[in-house]
Order: structure tokens, then C-alpha cells, then sequence
């Protein structure tokens, strides 16, 4: 389900024991679990009527918070994050989990809320949530970030002109949090009361979609392995999550491959003639493999190696710099 979704069911049957909150995009699961938080302890007192967990906690720990009796409220709210983070050592837990979302009886004393960028859904815990799994995927297609930025102004009472949806999904990307923070920018350069048009976006709003992602894949096209590497540190290091980069460098290249096969690709005409460029260099063979190797890696990142994300990203990176 998504949060629209999440919000109709808490509306119309209030919480369920127990929710994962699955995806790379830590803004869509901070705002699930502000939903939810409202949901299960409304305007109570958080530090009496929460706790929140890491993959560290015992699962003693965690079952004595479940069974908590809540004060002056209903029930209590649990959060567990990232629980898989320490791999093996984290079984017990996870069973721990999988036990309490699988339990029937009377009505809990407890929600637990789970939030994981990246769950192994082969695992008995994340299969026993069955349908109460949150998707927090940042979109990655144009028509569903824009479906994004139509919600955000909803949400934000911001008026939208025909197209600025499209506009901005294109300038912005999938970067949710500044997307957010666009959408209330230029709700102050239109005015009080005024729609947001596509002037305004074009004179507030810079472009920002391609820029990270164009500075590692002309690295990678030009064969400057050194620099390649260097830019997806810069990445890394500035917090972007492996499966985010890895889903960029998948868009991107196939992108490119509808370029080498003479498909027309949306964008601004100084993208397309960038495309084409690192499409000349590439080859549509070549393209064909470096998609290969990046579902390679999307395997490797989810369970498939035993590298770690980071060093299975500067393998792929490597490779297609080669």
C-alpha cells in the first residue's frame, strides 16, 4: 500500500498490530510514521507512549515494550529500525518480530511500526506482515514524481498551473525532500492566493535532476575510472543510499540504450545532446551489457554476494568505466 492508501484504511478501521515501512526513501517513511504515530498515540505524551529500537536491541527488550500497557491511552506505538543492519546477529530479533506480527488474540497493547530502506523480502519476518507493508520507494518514473508534486501542493494548499508538475519532475528528479521544499518556495514567489505557473518555475526552480548522476556517468563514459569513483564516494558520503544510486544508473543507461536504438527520450536539449554522446560512445552492445551488470549488482545489494553495497556499487562503477 502506499500513504494515501495507509491513511484510508486508519480512517476507516484505525491501526493494525503491526506495519513495515519498506522502501529506500527516508522522507515517504518519516511521513508514514508520523501518520501512524498520530494513528495509534494521537496527542500524547511520545515519552510515555512510544520506544524506539535499532538492530542492537534484545528481543527481550523489544517483546517487554509490545507488552507494555499503555497509560491514558489506547495503545502504545513500537518502532524498530533497520533491524536487519547487523545481518546474523540480528536473528533472534527478527524472529521476535515475526512472532509478534504473526500473533492473534485479543487487541494488542501495542503497534509495531518496522522501517527498513532495504528488507529482505525472502525473510519469514518480512513475509508475515503480509499486505501491512508501506511502500516508501522514492518514484522513479516522470508521470509518478509529477503524480508526487501534485499531492505535496495538495497537501501544502499550493495551486498548480497546467504543466508544472511535469516542469518540475523534470528539473528536480526523484529528490522528495526538495521537492517538497520547491513547492513551498515558489508558493511565496507566486503570492498569496496565486497558482504557481511555469514561468515561475523556470525563473525559481533550477535544474537539479541530472546533475550528480551526470557527473558520475560522464566519469564512467569517458573512462575516468579514478574520478567515477571519486563522485560516488562524494554520493555515498553525502548519504545517498546505495539503492538509489543503483536505480539512477539503471534509468540512466537505459535511457541511453533507447537513445542508441534511435527511440526519442524526453528532456531539455542540451540532455538529449548528452545522451546521444555517451550513447555514440557506448554502443548499443556495450549498453546491453552494462545492464546486465547492473542487475547484478541490484541482486548483489539485495542478499544475492557478499559484498557490502558500497563495494558492490564501486565494482559495477568500475567495470563500466572500463
Amino acid at each position: 500500500m502506499n500513504q494515501a492508501e495507509l491513511e484510508r484504511e486508519l480512517a476507516l478501521r484505525g491501526p493494525r498490530r503491526a506495519y513495515l515501512l519498506a522502501g529506500a526513501e527516508s522522507l515517504l517513511r518519516d511521513d508514514a510514521l508520523a501518520v501512524l504515530r498520530h494513528a495509534v498515540i494521537g496527542d500524547g505524551d511520545p515519552a510515555f507512549l512510544s520506544d524506539r529500537f535499532d538492530a542492537s536491541a534484545a528481543p527481550g527488550e523489544l517483546s517487554d515494550a509490545l507488552h507494555t500497557l499503555p497509560v491514558i491511552a489506547a495503545r502504545r506505538l513500537v518502532v524498530l529500525v533497520e533491524p536487519e543492519a547487523r545481518r546474523g546477529s540480528a536473528r533472534a530479533l527478527l524472529d521476535a518480530v515475526a512472532d509478534w506480527v504473526e500473533a492473534r488474540g485479543d487487541e494488542a497493547p501495542s503497534v509495531l511500526v518496522v522501517a527498513a530502506s532495504q528488507p529482505d523480502r525472502r525473510a519469514r519476518w518480512v513475509k508475515a506482515f503480509g499486505d501491512a507493508v508501506v511502500a516508501c520507494d522514492a518514484p522513479r518514473a516522470a508521470r509518478e514524481i509529477a503524480a508526487f508534486v501534485r499531492e505535496e501542493a495538495a497537501r501544502q494548499q499550493v495551486a498548480l498551473e497546467r504543466g508544472v508538475a511535469e516542469a518540475l519532475a523534470e528539473r528536480i528528479g526523484p529528490q522528495l525532500q526538495l521537492l517538497r521544499m520547491e513547492i513551498g518556495k515558489l508558493a511565496l514567489l507566486a503570492g498569496p492566493g496565486a497558482a504557481v505557473s511555469r514561468a515561475h518555475v523556470g525563473v525559481g526552480t533550477a535544474f537539479a535532476a541530472e546533475e550528480p548522476i551526470w557527473d558520475l556517468t560522464d566519469a564512467i563514459g569517458e573512462g575516468r575510472t579514478a574520478d567515477a569513483l571519486r563522485v560516488l564516494a562524494r554520493l555515498l558520503g553525502a548519504g545517498e543510499p546505495p539503492p538509489v544510486l543503483l536505480g539512477a544508473l539503471v534509468s540512466h543507461f537505459r535511457r541511453l540504450l533507447r537513445t542508441a536504438s534511435g527511440a526519442e527520450v524526453a528532456g531539455p536539449p542540451f540532455v538529449r545532446k548528452k545522451l546521444a554522446s555517451q550513447a555514440k560512445r557506448y554502443g548499443t552492445a556495450r549498453l546491453r551489457g552494462a545492464l546486465g551488470a547492473l542487475h547484478e549488482t541490484d541482486l548483489a545489494l539485495k542478499g544475492a554476494g557478499a559484498l557490502r553495497p558500497e563495494l558492490a556499487l564501486e565494482r559495477v562503477v568500475i567495470a563500466l568505466a572500463a
